[in-house]
């Protein structure tokens, strides 16, 4: 999940699925250095997408500046 610069301070960009948590960190790390974004992180969870229940995330890895409260990626 990307943060970007807003008006506001940082915002949530939007959330991209990896097959790995490699392949997570990998994209994390390339995202946080787009012009534009503030940093982002690699996040794990699980669930069914049929349903939309999921786990809670689990921060694999962060990135550049992102905010401390990560409570709902």
């Amino acid at each position: 999940m990307p943060f970007v610069f807003s008006d506001d301070g940082i915002a949530a960009g939007e959330t991209a699925e990896c097959p790995s948590a490699n392949a997570a960190v990998m994209r994390a790390e390339a995202l946080s250095r787009k012009p534009g974004h503030a940093g982002a992180i690699a996040f794990s969870r699980t669930g069914d997408p049929s349903s939309g229940e999921f786990s809670d995330a689990r921060l694999i890895r962060k990135f550049g500046d992102v905010p401390d409260d990560l409570s709902s990626p």
